[in-house]
């Protein structure tokens, strides 16, 4: 299917500030930029660098007073839309350099404090069977709640409070995913049943060699979903980093699908 994606993001700042933006779709063999444009606006530096495993790209702006930039795109998915219950997990001594990171905790999910749920819950399942359950189980239990949460919230706060955003849900299942020693890692997209529209975060999971995606708060799938970026958690795929203070002033996400 092909997705139309636009993104306006218009910031007050207090001075010079350093800015990392990260809202570009990555060009993937299941995922094709067909048009894409980027608008800086006014800057006094540009320049675009690889994100997390070489997927995507990042973007170093040095801006005076204020951010203003847009971005569109269509972009052509071609990912199939796959039922990860009938995969297989593979063997964690057999696990490749690149799902290797992603069995460890990091800031946002502390996987090795959730070992004892995991294997008490989700003990009878194992593989794609095991994530599935998983994601139902949250989607089950969780609230999707924008304003509870905030950016420095855990998978464990998440668990503790059973509300959040697309990023606590992706946080939570990534959580218990690696908790049970499936490679599991999140993902910046933009999907155009995100409600309400905005950035959106899944999981992406290791199983039977290689990545599958899995959004926990059900508002997309596989293949209604435009990769942005990649990383261990939301410190890793912030659509915008700020190294001063910035104040939003305007920001829009728009996706639909294209005809």
């Amino acid at each position: 299917m092909k997705l139309k994606i636009e993104a306006e993001l218009d910031y007050g700042l207090e001075s010079r500030t350093d800015i990392l933006l990260q809202i570009e779709a990555a060009t993937l063999p299941d995922q094709n930029i067909l048009f894409e444009q980027f608008d800086a606006g006014s800057t006094t530096y540009l320049a675009r660098i690889s994100s997390e495993d070489s997927i995507g790209t990042r973007v170093w702006l040095s801006c005076d007073e204020r951010l203003k930039c847009h971005y569109a795109a269509e972009v052509e998915v071609t990912r199939r839309n796959e039922d990860i219950s009938r995969l297989t997990a593979d063997l964690v001594h057999t696990l490749p350099h690149e799902a290797v990171r992603y069995l460890m905790a990091s800031r946002y999910c502390p996987s090795d404090e959730f070992q004892s749920f995991v294997a008490a819950e989700f003990g009878h399942v194992n593989g794609g069977a095991a994530v599935r359950e998983m994601a139902d189980w949250i989607k089950a239990r969780f609230t999707y709640s924008p304003g509870a949460s905030g950016p420095s919230t855990t998978a464990l706060e998440t668990f503790v409070q059973r509300r959040g955003i697309c990023r606590d849900f992706a946080h939570v299942l990534i959580t218990l995913a690696r908790a049970k020693a499936i490679p599991a890692r999140m993902v910046s997209c933009y999907g155009p049943d995100v409600q309400p529209p905005d950035f959106h975060a899944v999981a992406q999971v290791w199983l039977d060699g290689r990545w599958h995606l899995v959004d926990p708060t059900g508002m997309s799938s596989p293949d209604r979903i435009a990769i942005v970026g990649v990383g261990r958690d939301a410190a890793d795929i912030a659509f915008m980093t700020s190294y001063g203070w910035a104040t939003i002033r305007r920001q829009v996400v728009r996706v639909t699908e294209a005809g």
